[in-house]
């Protein structure tokens, strides 16, 4: 073989294998900017999710803390009248007849609800209210984070070019805006009773 044709073919190879190198540098690039993409994909599909467990779970709760409260308020207020019963009573037989309507009234109260619960109930609620925006919270938290890690990859200026080159259309890879919160929320809410 002739020294130039050596030279050429070491040229070309160097090129082939530059060329090669570069081709399996802006795949990689693409790959990882995909992961992140989806990355933050499911981080808003978590976000989502707590979401529907709110919106699935607190109205279940609030239905059966209300039920609980109103099937107690009604054993109070038979217990309470069967109480004034009592005070009002004139004659012994009178004084009898309350007595035994107000142990009848809390036995059979007693028997179909055992025990008053709904301070408990109201306690519990509150608890999975502040269980569920937690939730909410760190899966925005999670959501913003990705999108850092995302934003952070793609901007990159070599990341950048390989992206343009091997991206596919222009607007696969665009920068994302985190979670942010309604106007209004930075100040405090006033709670009133």
């Amino acid at each position: 073989m002739s020294k130039g044709l050596v030279v050429t073919l070491v040229i070309v190879g160097g090129i082939l294998l530059f060329g090669f190198i570069f081709f399996m540098w802006g795949a990689g690039v693409r790959d990882n900017a995909v992961t992140l993409q989806e990355d933050v994909n499911a981080s808003w599909a978590n976000v989502q999710t707590t979401y529907q467990r709110r919106a699935d779970l607190i109205p279940n709760l609030v239905a059966t803390v209300k039920g609980a409260a109103e099937n107690e308020k009604e054993i109070l207020t038979r217990v309470t009248e069967a109480r004034a019963g009592i005070s009002s009573a004139r004659t012994p037989e009178e004084l009898d007849r309350a007595g035994k309507q107000i142990n009848s009234t809390i036995a059979l109260a007693f028997e179909a609800y055992p025990q008053i619960r709904s301070t408990e109930n109201f306690a519990d609620l509150q608890a999975q209210l502040e269980g569920t925006e937690n939730r909410i919270n760190v899966s925005r938290q999670n959501y913003n984070e990705s999108i850092k890690g995302y934003n952070a990859y793609i901007r990159g200026t070599f990341k950048r070019m390989a992206l343009s080159w091997f991206g596919g259309a222009e607007d696969d890879f665009v920068v994302r805006k985190g979670f942010e919160a309604a106007d209004g929320s930075e100040n405090a809410p006033a709670v009133k009773f």
